[in-house]
């Protein structure tokens, strides 16, 4: 299932956390940062990477001192102003696979960059159709008013 949850992405109680990244698996936000900064030094060592990863794809590391256990970094271009539905599209379904085997129960997120919200949670219901894993997606705001906003635009009303 999907839900909106009111919190900080980096202490949300989740198996996973979904984060957008660079084909460099750098921050593609400054939000990003931030949560990069709360997953400390440890963190940084474990996304190092030896080559470019391709746009749409999607790779799972350690959390370092985030509340959950792993990062599924998402894959959305060079640059943020890159990001295209499409993009989001592949990561998203990357991420689910990534889910799957790494058998994550739950996976937090927080509203993917530019007008591609639609995008991911199609792509992710999608998935949940036919897959137990992940079995619950938690969209992180840090607002009840943004909570109410984003419930709206996935249909979900006061659920």
């Amino acid at each position: 299932m999907i839900h909106v949850v009111v919190g900080d992405l980096a202490s949300v109680p989740a198996d996973a956390v979904v984060r957008p990244a660079t084909t460099w698996l750098e921050p593609l936000t400054a939000a990003l940062r931030r949560l990069d900064d709360a997953a400390g030094p440890r963190f940084q060592e474990q996304r190092r990477l030896s080559r470019e990863l391709p746009t749409g794809s999607a790779v799972v590391t350690g959390a370092g001192d985030l509340a959950a256990e792993f990062v599924v970094h998402v894959v959305l271009g060079a640059t943020e102003a890159d990001v295209v539905a499409d993009a989001v599209r592949r990561a998203t379904e990357a991420a689910c696979w990534q889910c799957k085997q790494w058998q994550i129960q739950t996976l937090a997120t927080a509203v993917p960059p530019g007008d591609t919200l639609a995008t991911m949670a199609g792509a992710l219901r999608a998935h949940m159709q036919n897959a137990t894993h992940p079995a619950n997606v938690l969209f992180v705001v840090a607002t009840a008013a943004e909570a109410e906003t984003l419930k709206a635009h996935l249909g979900q009303g006061d659920a």
